[in-house]
């Protein structure tokens, strides 16, 4: 499978098969649009008021050269491992703890429902939550780094048990030759240098959430009384970042049909001092003025070409930033099963509620059609784990002939459920929004490679 395309003054081949990524000239481009269904002789024919002969016989033995060494219009092997998904052996290796169903924040898009995730204000207790990491490691197999998000509603709410169940994670590494890399996520109401230290020493990754610019932060993640959070979190996320040397941590927004322009949020984070950011997409019900729409498409794919851009000139300017959905790895990546299976949840990956029950992920929290187990007796629903092993690209009709399918490993479970009724199928904006974002990552690349060489 071929896609090309063309983005800020480059020509970008993909093979998607092999994974080779080619930035060439006007005429093999052409070429290579012509190249499967035509001969040599149709193709000079269909070019020669374009190129010369000569121009084209050169390019031409330049692409057969590339299909040989198995860089273009390679074969999809792939496919063939799909059959064996159901009877693979899965480790959990990844578990999201919602060390507190409440939150101090009343954010108009909370797919939790402030907290509550269809059900009742909660908070982990330290029993269930050590349950919860004595089953991880239990059903961990031979891996050796096993990743914690302690999740809410805000976590920080139950402080004490966060810093109690990373003590017994800790206890339990050399017993069991482990190793706990545990993530925080908070909306930093609570953050204060007590919880700054213990972070800094103990926490792999903090995830921050702020939705960028004051205005559309406050509008969509205010206070209870409607009083914005941007002043009060902001200073303080600005000095956990600092004192983690600018790494090890994401500012995390969401962006909405408020914010349609929210490469200026993204920016709005660089201008802060941030350097490790992401804005997602918000999900939700169609009939919320907030939710994105198919018309809306344009303008957000509009945006991500406008913040490639600008990613690019400051980068070259000494003062870039690492924007998540541009960063890509052409050399090597994830592994087959991976990319074609993508997050794991419900099998690799798994949520625990504040009661021990188990679910695929935290988006599925409260269904009970999806409640898996507890941690306590462990999986004993089998056929809803088993369906999201079955979970991959070639099980998704809209993946198969899509260039990005190892790039997004066939998009978020959750979303397909919420807006299709299966796992098995595919978020269509969110679709069009990551075909963008890798088509801008491999633009990216390209035009940095060439600015390295050019110095």
């Amino acid at each position: 499978m071929i896609h090309q395309y063309k983005n800020n003054g480059y020509n970008i081949v993909m093979d998607v098969n092999s994974g080779s990524v080619h930035v060439v000239d006007d005429i093999v481009y052409d070429i290579i649009a012509l190249y499967e269904e035509n001969d040599a002789d149709s193709i000079k024919k269909k070019l020669s008021g374009v190129y010369s002969e000569n121009d084209i016989e050169e390019a031409l033995e330049e692409i057969e050269e590339l299909k040989e060494a198995g860089q273009l219009f390679t074969e999809d092997t792939y496919k063939d491992l799909v059959i064996d998904f159901k009877n693979r052996k899965t480790v959990v290796k990844a578990m999201c703890l919602h060390i507190a169903h409440d939150c101090n924040l009343a954010c108009k898009y909370c797919f939790a429902e402030e907290g509550e995730y269809h059900g009742r204000r909660a908070l982990m207790s330290l029993e269930v939550g050590k349950k919860a990491l004595d089953f991880l490691i239990e059903n961990s197999g031979n891996r050796r780094n096993l990743e914690v998000d302690f999740f809410g509603g805000e976590p920080l709410m139950n402080w004490d048990v966060v810093k109690e169940l990373v003590r017994y994670g800790r206890s339990k590494e050399k017993e069991y030759d482990k190793n706990f890399r545990f993530t925080l996520t908070t909306n930093g109401v609570l953050l204060d240098d007590e919880v700054m230290e213990f972070v800094n020493k103990e926490m792999s990754n903090v995830v921050m959430s702020l939705d960028g610019r004051k205005e559309i932060n406050d509008k969509m993640r205010p206070f209870r009384n409607g009083k914005g959070s941007y002043d009060l979190i902001v200073p303080k996320f600005q000095k956990l970042a600092e004192s983690r040397n600018q790494t090890n941590y994401y500012i995390r927004g969401t962006f909405t049909r408020n914010n349609l322009d929210f490469s200026n949020d993204v920016i709005e984070y660089a201008d802060l001092g941030f350097k490790q950011m992401s804005i997602e997409p918000v999900v939700a019900d169609p009939d919320e003025p907030y939710a994105l729409r198919e018309e809306d498409i344009p303008k957000i794919l509009e945006e991500y070409d406008k913040l490639a851009v600008e990613y690019i000139k400051r980068y070259k300017e000494n003062r870039g930033f690492n924007f998540f959905h541009f960063m890509i790895d052409l050399k090597q990546g994830p592994c087959v099963l991976k990319r074609m299976a993508g997050c794991g949840s419900g099998t690799e990956y798994l949520a625990v509620t504040p009661w021990g029950d188990l679910y695929p992920c935290h988006q599925f929290v409260g269904q009970e059609e999806f409640l898996l187990g507890n941690v306590f007796d462990g999986i004993t629903n089998t056929a809803v784990r088993d369906e999201f092993k079955l979970c991959n690209v070639y099980a998704k009709d809209k993946c198969k002939e899509c260039f990005a399918k190892f790039y997004c490993s066939g998009g978020c479970a959750a979303n397909s459920y919420k807006f299709h009724g299966k796992i098995t199928d595919a978020y269509d904006i969110g679709c069009e929004m990551e075909r963008k974002r890798v088509e801008c990552a491999i633009m990216i690349k390209a035009a940095l490679a060439e600015h390295e060489q050019s110095e």
